[in-house]
């Protein structure tokens, strides 16, 4: 079994849901990861707040952010066990995030540590 990463990307980050949208997704969210720690597949995760942000570029130049000015933001990631990459991207269409428009989630195998896939 490999471990894949779950990345959860939002196509406009200056939209701001409100309190009661945000623990509606909250709860479908653990809802989600729940029934996916039920199979013993999640492996960790979390959100990526802004706050606190920033940027290291070429040459070591260093920017606040990333800011919701940009195309694109990512959210947070989950790490769960799969057999395969079709059994990750199964997981990942019950994602929450998925809700909202231009919202994805970028399945990425992780490699081993011994470096083999």
């Amino acid at each position: 079994m490999d471990e894949y990463i779950l990345i959860f990307r939002h196509e406009d980050g200056k939209k701001i849901a409100s309190p009661e949208q945000m623990q509606k997704w909250m709860k479908q969210t653990m809802d989600w990861i729940g029934g996916i720690t039920a199979q013993n597949k999640f492996s960790g995760g979390n959100g990526l707040p802004f706050e606190d942000a920033k940027v290291v570029g070429y040459n070591g130049v260093v920017t606040n952010g990333p800011f919701g000015d940009i195309k694109e933001t990512i959210g947070g990631y989950i790490i769960i066990k799969a057999d395969s990459t079709d059994e990750a991207v199964e997981f990942a269409k019950g994602s929450p995030v998925l809700q909202g428009e231009g919202n994805t989630v970028e399945v990425r195998k992780i490699a081993k540590r011994d470096g083999v896939h």
